[in-house]
């Protein structure tokens, strides 16, 4: 079993998803090869929250250049996670 820690990789601060925050949503990069119940168990362990709904989708890499060279950024795995009434994640309080 992999550690919780491995599968959230980083939450995603952007305007768009500090607006979600409004509506008890927060969006994480978690691991490519994670499914919906190992990103929840991540979540609630990690945070001591309790998950209500999980949406997943996988970002492609848009094509890139610099100079001559070309190239792709990577494909990545967003989740939005949607936690239940009353509940807060502490780590973008301060954001």
């Amino acid at each position: 079993m992999r550690d919780y820690r491995d599968i959230i990789i980083r939450p995603v601060v952007t305007e768009k998803s500090m607006d979600l925050l409004a509506d008890n949503k927060y969006t994480f990069i978690v691991d490519g090869k994670a499914n919906k119940t190992e990103i929840k168990n991540a979540i609630q362990n990690i945070f001591d929250v309790k998950v209500e709904k999980i949406y997943t989708m996988n970002v492609k890499g848009k094509p890139k250049r610099l100079g001559r060279f070309e190239g792709r950024t990577s494909d990545r795995k967003k989740a939005i996670v949607t936690l239940k009434p009353g509940q807060k994640i502490r780590l973008f309080d301060t954001v």
